[in-house]
């Protein structure tokens, strides 16, 4: 009897605010994959507790309790999945911090597979999305390169309810593509190593 791996995703949402249609989206990912996709699971991690990325905080080749916790997450994780709106261009602060502090030496984000969504106005996020492709290139994460998924989340018909839950079906099937991309591509690589 063979046992299928299961890939273990870390998903990471750059919005703090809670009804906030990004971490919606992680959300019904978690729910999609724990009902339609076998073999990988979920675990959203929350980055509003970790300090500012300071060197000051850095003891001994040692990080403050909630770094030393969320490093390990991204340690022991096989992928993740980031969620973000776009503020000026870019990824938020706290998911910028999150990153910095995992790059930190050790880089516990390295040679890893990735995956990015969305939601928001005008483009959906995008702009974000290729600027934290920028820092993937630095910290070695692999992103996945399509499906992209961009809600547009103030169009017409309405994607999430007032609680920030998805409740756009073809989303939700556009959010299923992209687990699927993401599990096919986290097992390449870890075959690879």
């Amino acid at each position: 009897m063979t046992t299928e791996a299961v890939i273990k995703v870390v998903a990471l949402c750059g919005s703090l605010r809670e009804a906030s249609y990004n971490r919606g989206l992680l959300n019904a990912a978690m729910e999609i994959c724990k009902d339609s996709v076998k073999g990988m699971e979920i675990e959203y991690v929350d980055i509003s507790s970790l300090p500012f990325t300071n060197e000051d905080l850095e003891v001994n080749g040692t990080y403050p309790d909630d770094v030393e916790v969320f490093r390990k997450k991204i340690e022991e994780a096989d992928c993740f999945l980031f969620a973000s709106p776009e503020y000026n261009y870019s990824v938020t602060a706290p998911l910028k911090n999150a990153i910095d502090w995992a790059s930190r030496p050790p880089n516990v984000w390295a040679d890893k597979s990735a995956a990015i969504v969305s939601a928001g106005g005008n483009f959906g996020g995008g702009r974000a999305h290729y600027h934290l492709r920028q820092i993937g290139i630095y910290i070695d994460l692999h992103f996945i390169n399509k499906p992209e998924l961009f809600v547009f989340a103030f169009e017409s018909p309405p994607k999430f309810d007032s609680n920030g839950v998805l409740i756009h079906e073809e989303t939700k099937h556009k959010l299923k593509a992209v687990l699927l991309a993401l599990q096919a591509f986290a097992l390449r690589l870890k075959r690879q190593v």
